[in-house]
């Protein structure tokens, strides 16, 4: 007929659907100019979407060829106050020396001068065999140390004494069983008691045991730090309390407080199980 494919919007199509009709009116216009206006939609819509993608592009264009508008800058003057004054505080006053071990006894300078005018008579040596000669009269305080070309002056020393109850950790000699440690280790080795719940139990272990070794040798603060099972930290406790004397720690040609920490294991021999 009019070809074996077949398409509608062809004019031979649109000429056989509107035969014998109307063709002024709207629709038969439309159909014929249906491709060409389809066209130009597609082609306007593709250049208008290309022009709004762009116009960034040419924006940024354009501003390059028109030249910027001068910016106002405005001057403000700006009145600084000058910093405050820097306020530097007085260092404290020197202490005062401390009194001299000697008492002094002031001791003029020779100036020859007729006997009317010497207001001050120079110390007698009754008083030089108790003081020193100095400057001014100085009382003096046996308890200081001895200054030489030193400052003295009126303040009271006192003297630093150590804490008598200090514990101390580290002595130039350390506190000991007497007898040495093998005897402390027979000594625990015959009276400590396997507790019977461990024996059953079969719980073996080493307990970290801390005492303070007093001065007269004695043993106090007695504790167990840590250990396999609480009846064995008790029982090495009681054993440490019923402990003899110790030899004291030394420190300084005297006896300390020395704070101590011993291990006691506990063990089951062959004979014990």
């Amino acid at each position: 007929m009019l070809g074996s494919k077949l398409d509608i919007l062809k004019q031979e199509w649109i000429d056989v659907v509107f035969s014998g009709r109307n063709k002024a009116y709207g629709a038969y216009e439309l159909r014929r100019h249906n491709p060409r206006n389809t066209n130009r939609a597609l082609l306007f819509g593709a250049l208008f979407f290309i022009f709004v993608i762009s116009l960034p592009t040419i924006i940024n264009q354009l501003e390059g060829f028109i030249p910027k508008a001068r910016v106002k800058v405005k001057i403000t003057d700006v009145v600084l106050t000058p910093p405050p004054p820097d306020k530097k505080i007085p260092p404290p006053p020197p202490k005062e020396p401390p009194k001299p071990k000697v008492e002094q006894k002031m001791f003029p300078p020779p100036i020859v001068k007729p006997d009317n005018e010497v207001k001050q008579d120079p110390p007698t040596q009754k008083e030089l065999k108790v003081a020193d000669p100095g400057q001014k009269d100085q009382k003096g305080d046996p308890n200081a140390e001895i200054r030489i070309d030193e400052p003295v002056g009126n303040s009271d020393t006192k003297q630093v004494t150590e804490d008598e109850n200090k514990i101390f950790s580290n002595v130039e000699k350390q506190p000991e069983f007497k007898g040495g440690m093998d005897k402390f280790y027979e000594y625990l080795r015959k009276n400590i008691k396997f507790p019977a719940i461990d024996r059953e139990n079969n719980t073996t272990g080493r307990v970290i045991c801390q005492f303070i070794v007093e001065k007269d040798g004695s043993l106090t603060d007695v504790k167990a730090v840590r250990g396999p099972s609480q009846s064995e930290m008790d029982e090495a406790i009681r054993v440490l309390k019923a402990s003899p004397k110790w030899t004291p720690g030394i420190q300084n040609n005297r006896p300390v407080r020395v704070m101590y920490t011993v291990p006691i294991n506990f063990t089951l021999g062959s004979s014990d199980n």
